[in-house]
C-alpha cells in the first residue's frame, strides 16, 4: 500500500521562481514541498484514472508557492476585516511570555475569566504580569480557553507531550477498509477532481486550505458551519470555490441532515478533536455505517497521542509551545517571541490534507485497502524544524501586482485579485468558478449532477 508519509524528494518535480521568507526555519522550501506533496498525489490519482496516457509533469512556482502560505486575497477598494481580536497575542507574565487566543468569544470570557480583569490590553497584560506563565497556560486551558507559555525547543523536546509528538509520524494512517469509488465520468486531465464530493468540517486554517486546494482541481466543496457562524478577516481568502452552509448539529433534523450528505460525499475532511465526534453521535462505527466508501482526512492541533491530545489549539500557540518563536526571537536577536512570518503550521498541514486525501484516492482507485489520515500542526512543526534552509534569491515579504491574476474576483464582500496558482499537474490547472462566499450562503445540499 502506497501511501503518503513525508515530503516528495526534490527532483521527483519540476521547481520554477526564487526567493525566501525571512525567518530562522525553511518556510519558503516547505511551501514548494508541500505544494510539490499535492502534485505528487494528484499525478498519482490522474494515473490510476488513466486519464492521461502518461505521467504528468508536476510544477511549483516557489515565490508563489511561498505567497500562498499568506493571503491569498487582496481586496480592490474596500479592507479585510481585523482577523485578531484587541486583546490576542503577547503578554510577558512573571517568568517569561505568553500567548493568549480570544478572537472566538467563549476563549475571551475564558481568559477574562481566569485574570478577572477588564476586557482591555492594558488590564489584562497588568493581571498576568504576577502569574507564572505555566500555571496561568494550565488555568486558561482548564477555563475552555486557549493560551500557550513559550517555550524553547530543548523544553519542547524534554516536555512529555513534545515527547509524544516526535514519535509520532507526518500522517497516521489507521483504520484499513476497502473503498468503492463511486464513478465520476465528469474528471478529465484538465479537471481531475471534477465531480468529486467533499464534505468540510474544518475552520480556521489547516482544513479550510485543505478544501481550497481540492477545489481548485474540480472538486465539489460543501462548507458546513453552525448557524451565526463567522471568520472574520479570514472567510475571504478560504471559501474560494466553495459552497457554505449552516446545520445546528444540536438539532435532530440537521443532524440527520449532515449524516445524508456525509452518505452522499467522496471524502470526508474534518478538525473535530478526539471523543468529539462521539459526543454527537458520530463515532467511527457509525461514519463507516453511513458511509462506508468515504475517503476520511482530519487533523487535530497538538496531535494524536500524548497528554494534550484533546487540547484545542492554533497556529500561533503551536510556534510558542514547540519553541519555534523562541528559536525565531533569538535568530533574530528580539526580546519578544518571534513567530513565522506567516501561518506555516497551518498551511503546510492543509496542503498536507489535501495530498492524503489525494493519496487515499488514488489508493482505492488501484483497489488496494484505505486507511484514514491524522495530520496535526504540531507534528508539522517538527516537520519544519528539521527541514534544511536551501533557498536563495531575495526576501519575500509582499506580493507585487504581477503575482496576482489580471481578472477580478466578486467575492461576496467586494471586488478584489487573488494570487495566480502555484501548483500544474500535467495538463490541469488550478482555477476555481466561483468567488469566495459567506459562510451560510448555500442550502446544505448537493449540487445535482448530470445524468
Amino acid at each position: 500500500m502506497t501511501q503518503l508519509s513525508t515530503l516528495p524528494a526534490p527532483g521527483t518535480y519540476r521547481v520554477t521562481g526564487s526567493g525566501h521568507r525571512p525567518s530562522a526555519f525553511a518556510v519558503s522550501e516547505l511551501a514548494t514541498a508541500s505544494f510539490a506533496a499535492v502534485g505528487v498525489q494528484l499525478a498519482r490519482l490522474v494515473a490510476a484514472l488513466n486519464l492521461e496516457p502518461s505521467a504528468p509533469e508536476i510544477t511549483v512556482d516557489h515565490r508563489l508557492a511561498s505567497l500562498w502560505y499568506g493571503w491569498s486575497f487582496r481586496p480592490d477598494g474596500w479592507e479585510m476585516p481585523d482577523a485578531w481580536d484587541p486583546i490576542a497575542g503577547d503578554y510577558e507574565a512573571a517568568d517569561g511570555w505568553i500567548k493568549l487566543h480570544t478572537n472566538l468569544p467563549h476563549h475571551r470570557a475564558a481568559a477574562l475569566q481566569v485574570l478577572d480583569c477588564a476586557p482591555k490590553r492594558d488590564a489584562v497584560a497588568k493581571a498576568l504580569a504576577g502569574w507564572q506563565s505555566d500555571a496561568l497556560e494550565t488555568a486558561i486551558v482548564a477555563q475552555g480557553g486557549v493560551a500557550a507559555a513559550m517555550r524553547s525547543r530543548a523544553d519542547w523536546a524534554a516536555h512529555p507531550h513534545g515527547r509524544a509528538v516526535v514519535s509520532s509520524p507526518l500522517i497516521a494512517w489507521a483504520g484499513p477498509r476497502r473503498v468503492t469509488l463511486r464513478d465520476r465520468p465528469e474528471a478529465t486531465a484538465k479537471r481531475p477532481l471534477a465531480g468529486l464530493r467533499v464534505l468540510d468540517l474544518t475552520r480556521v486554517l489547516a482544513g479550510p486550505v485543505s478544501t481550497r486546494t481540492l477545489a481548485g482541481f474540480g472538486a465539489e466543496i460543501l462548507r458546513i458551519d453552525p448557524p451565526g457562524w463567522d471568520e472574520p478577516g479570514v472567510i475571504p481568502d478560504i471559501s474560494l470555490g466553495k459552497r457554505c452552509a449552516y446545520l445546528d448539529l444540536k438539532q435532530a433534523a440537521d443532524l440527520d441532515r449532515l449524516k445524508t450528505l456525509m452518505a452522499e460525499a467522496d471524502v470526508l475532511i474534518h478538525g473535530y478533536r478526539p471523543g468529539a465526534l462521539k459526543r454527537l453521535g458520530l463515532d467511527r462505527a457509525t461514519r463507516d455505517q453511513i458511509a462506508p466508501n468515504r475517503i476520511e482526512v482530519t487533523l487535530n492541533a497538538y496531535g494524536w497521542q500524548g497528554p494534550w491530545s484533546t487540547r484545542r489549539g492554533f497556529d500561533s500557540l503551536v510556534q510558542m509551545s514547540s519553541g519555534i518563536a523562541a528559536a525565531g526571537r533569538d535568530w533574530a536577536g528580539n526580546k519578544k517571541p518571534t513567530p513565522l512570518p506567516v501561518q506555516a503550521l497551518d498551511h503546510a498541514t492543509g496542503y498536507l490534507m489535501a495530498a492524503a486525501a489525494l493519496s487515499a484516492l488514488a489508493t482505492a482507485a488501484s483497489e488496494e485497502a484505505v486507511t484514514d489520515a491524522k495530520l496535526s500542526l504540531a507534528r508539522t512543526a517538527e516537520l519544519l524544524a528539521a527541514l534544511a534552509k536551501t533557498a536563495h534569491g531575495v526576501e519575500i515579504t509582499a506580493a507585487k501586482t504581477k503575482d496576482f491574476t489580471p481578472k477580478a474576483e466578486a467575492s461576496d464582500w467586494g471586488p478584489g485579485h487573488r494570487l495566480r496558482p502555484a501548483l500544474k499537474v500535467g495538463q490541469a490547472r488550478m482555477h476555481w468558478p466561483s468567488p469566495a462566499c459567506q459562510l451560510g450562503t448555500h442550502p446544505p445540499a448537493w449540487q445535482e449532477l448530470p445524468d
